[in-house]
């Protein structure tokens, strides 16, 4: 009786596990499908590009300094001013400078004095040697008299033009339309030769000044059109090769290259860091595979992109990937043409896949 009565306990155990498993398979065979929006692989003939990274800077720009010691004793200007050419900026203390234009003065109001009473002289002795009156020693000397007294006006002038000059460099103006970007010196900080003191930038044109390694600054020519990618405002922009560097030799190996922005807006900033795409002559049209960043799954090390399978299951395939053009990545291998590829799961941004897995059922759509 007890042999009977552990059999039946163990049918019942089996048939409960069997019932367990067939509710287990049933749930997965029909589970929902996962809506998700796919994008179709394109290979097309484009031109090779080299990308290097670079600074937007105002074309127009300079930084303002001396070449005299001495107080600051005013900045009439602040941060983000705008300012016209010759405006006054900064203003340097001056009281040495200015006791030596009074002293100049005196010294051309005295050698003016005797220049005159040479003059004089010099014409009068003139008069007196043509009536026979004067010897030709004593004109002689009145002449030499005269050339004295007018080289040493002459030099009390040069030394006032001098000393006009050096003013510019106490009272520093703007030398164009601009917009002040910095300034390094407060009222009452020692001013010293050389050292920046304010920065004024022209506005309207802008360039991005890229570093290229040595292995393909060749391949760069001025005058070739060019992308230019601004990462923080996520925009591609149209410029021009104006400058390539023939020397690396303060530059630690990379050539710097110059490209003007042909249209920008006040969006544009100095400062803003940009991807420049030179594109290189190809002897032979190469077939480039782009996809989206936002599509790509990273796992660790590894970066993959959820592609369609035939029966319509996601299926994690890993690339290898190459150079990056703006918002898309080139695909070296692991994804071939007319591939269809998943952007994101239904509801979601591009990137975000939700629950997707791989093997997971979908419902592909554009």
């Amino acid at each position: 009786m007890k042999q009977i009565y552990t059999g039946i306990l163990l049918l019942g155990i089996l048939g409960f596990s069997s019932c367990g498993n067939s509710s287990e398979e049933k749930n997965i065979d029909n589970s929902a499908a996962i809506p998700v929006t796919v994008r179709s692989v394109t290979a097309k003939n484009n031109t090779p590009f080299l990308t290097a990274s670079g600074k937007i800077e105002a074309a127009n720009s300079a930084t303002l300094s001396t070449r005299m010691m001495g107080f600051v004793d005013k900045v009439h200007v602040n941060v983000g001013d705008k300012v016209t050419k010759g405006q006054l900026l900064i203003s340097i203390n001056n009281a040495d400078l200015s006791a030596k234009q009074a002293q100049t003065s005196a010294g051309i109001a005295e050698a003016q004095a005797a220049f005159n009473n040479a003059e004089k002289d010099y014409h009068r002795f003139q008069n007196l040697f043509d009536d026979n009156s004067a010897s030709q020693k004593e004109l002689d000397d009145q002449r030499a008299r005269y050339e004295m007294a007018k080289a040493r006006l002459e030099g009390t002038k040069q030394i006032k033009n001098e000393i006009q000059s050096q003013f510019a460099y106490v009272n520093l103006r703007s030398p164009f339309n601009g917009v002040v970007t910095n300034h390094f010196i407060e009222v009452g900080d020692m001013a010293n030769p050389g050292e920046p003191l304010l920065s004024v930038e022209g506005p309207g044109t802008f360039e991005v000044t890229a570093s290229v390694p040595e292995g393909e600054i060749s391949k760069i020519k001025s005058g070739a059109v060019v992308q230019v990618h601004v990462k923080s405002l996520d925009r591609i922009l149209h410029g021009t090769v104006t400058e390539v560097s023939s020397s690396a030799k303060n530059t630690g190996g990379q050539y710097l290259v110059t490209v003007v922005l042909d249209r920008t807006d006040a969006t544009i900033l100095s400062g803003m860091y940009a991807t420049v795409q030179f594109p290189l002559e190809a002897k032979t049209e190469t077939s480039l595979i782009m996809v989206p960043e936002d599509a790509l799954v990273k796992r660790g090390q590894l970066t993959g992109i959820y592609t369609v399978s035939q029966s319509n299951t996601a299926l994690l395939r890993w690339l290898r990937l190459g150079r990056t053009f703006g918002e898309n990545v080139e695909v070296l291998s692991g994804l071939s043409a007319d591939e269809n590829y998943i952007i994101a799961a239904e509801g979601l941004p591009a990137g975000q896949h939700g629950k997707l897995f791989n093997g997971a059922k979908i419902t592909p759509k554009e």
